[in-house]
């Protein structure tokens, strides 16, 4: 069974909430920006009574459409700065979003659990030095550096394998991975390294990842994170990401009946409320009543 930091993710076990705790100005959904230190433990204790599993800490933007890169000290130190005051709020277990060896190293260093890194340990070669040395738990986003063609579930899956194999290379138990199918990182065009390209319809790739969850697990839990994404904007005509409330939740209870295990959002409260109803309905099908 898989335990990423002593909670029991997918299977027989409840769906988890990953709450966002954002402390880089440059992130695309302003509401949930902190860079004062009331302000990260105050977002941290809603984080916590909203009823989140874990806290997903990410130092700089990586939206595929936006040029929010900064250099690594600059998201090292937004980071250490967040997890002091986290550790000091809550013990809630304490991811880090990022894609690069020195950030990840400084983080486990100061007591970090898991690394969510969008390159699925492909960006940084280094990262998997890091991995080795300090075994966190894993998650792993589908990514490639290459523009990819075909069939979006085979290739999200090719794209899987390799990560896996890294992992393992790193000596990563299996049992510490958890998938993420990057919903919104796939794109015809975009701007930085932080995202894979494709020629088809990038909509159409998420909202196929979405319908198609249980299809790509690969025998690993599956984390979705898709609250107030653009694809959703797209899909509802709403520029502004917080217009996507809806769409957000309506969205992460379909993926939730298709097989996703962990849902990472912004909204912590009305995720938590709209995925245990989906997960009744699922528990219902699955009894065949």
């Amino acid at each position: 069974m898989t335990r990423i930091a002593n909670v029991g993710v997918g299977k027989n076990n409840p769906v988890r909430i990953m709450g966002i705790l954002n402390v880089s100005p440059e992130s695309f959904y302003k509401k949930s920006i902190n860079t004062t230190k009331i302000g990260i433990r105050n977002t941290v204790k809603k984080i916590e009574d909203e009823g989140a599993d874990f806290i997903d800490v990410g130092g700089m933007s990586t939206a595929p459409y936006l040029s929010t890169a900064v250099t690594e000290k600059i998201e090292s130190n937004r980071i250490l700065d967040a997890i002091k005051i986290i550790q000091n709020t809550t013990n809630l277990p304490i991811s880090v979003d990022t894609c690069r060896a020195s950030v990840a190293r400084n983080a486990l260093k100061h007591g970090v659990e898991i690394i969510n890194d969008i390159s699925g340990l492909k960006y940084d070669k280094k990262m998997q030095e890091v991995v080795s040395e300090f075994v966190p738990f894993l998650i792993l986003c589908a990514y490639d550096s290459k523009p990819i063609l075909g069939n979006p579930i085979a290739s999200t899956r090719k794209l899987f394998r390799e990560s896996l194999r890294i992992a393992k290379k790193s000596r990563i138990p299996l049992k510490n991975i958890v998938l993420d199918p990057a919903i919104g990182f796939f794109r015809k065009n975009g701007q930085g390294k932080f995202f894979t390209k494709i020629r088809s319809d990038w909509v159409a790739r998420d909202l196929a990842m979405i319908q198609n969850l249980n299809s790509i697990k690969m025998n690993h839990p599956i984390l979705v994170s898709i609250s107030n994404k653009s694809f959703l904007g797209i899909c509802m005509g709403k520029k502004d990401p917080s217009d996507r409330l809806y769409g957000s939740i309506a969205a992460e209870v379909i993926s939730v009946i298709n097989g996703a295990d962990i849902i990472r959002t912004h909204n912590i409260g009305a995720t938590k409320d709209a995925v245990t109803i989906a997960a009744k309905f699922l528990s219902q099908r699955h009894k065949g009543l």
